[in-house]
C-alpha cells in the first residue's frame, strides 16, 4: 500500500464531513426561511477562510483542499447571501423573520 494513501484518505473523509456540515443549515434556511439566528459576522469570516484555503490549495497543488473548500465556500456563501437578503428585506420593512413568503389567502 502506498504511504501517501492514508493521509489522502483521511483528508477526503475530513473534507466530506466538513463540507456536509453546512447542508443542514442551508436546507433549513432554504425550506423555512429562518435566518434570524444566523450570525452574519461568523459567515463572513467562514467565507473568507474558505477563500484562503482554496488559495492555499492552489499554491500547494492539492486537489482535495481546493475541491472540498470550494464546495464549502459555495454552501456557506449561499447561507450568507440568504442572510444578507433577509437583513436587507427586514431593514426595508419587509418580512421581519425568515425568507419565506406569507401564505396566500384566497377565497
Amino acid at each position: 500500500m502506498d504511504a501517501s494513501f492514508m493521509p489522502t484518505a483521511v483528508g477526503i473523509v475530513a473534507g466530506l464531513f466538513s463540507t456536509y456540515s453546512f447542508v443542514p443549515q442551508l436546507l433549513k434556511v432554504w425550506r423555512q426561511g429562518d435566518c434570524e439566528a444566523i450570525s452574519k459576522r461568523m459567515y463572513l469570516v467562514t467565507v473568507t477562510a474558505f477563500s484562503l484555503w482554496i488559495t492555499y490549495g492552489v499554491l500547494i497543488d492539492s486537489l482535495p483542499v481546493m475541491l472540498f473548500n470550494s464546495l464549502s465556500l459555495l454552501l456557506s456563501g449561499s447561507i450568507l447571501l440568504m442572510k444578507l437578503r433577509h437583513d436587507r428585506r427586514a431593514k426595508a420593512g419587509g418580512a421581519t423573520t425568515g425568507l419565506a413568503k406569507a401564505p396566500a389567502t384566497g377565497t
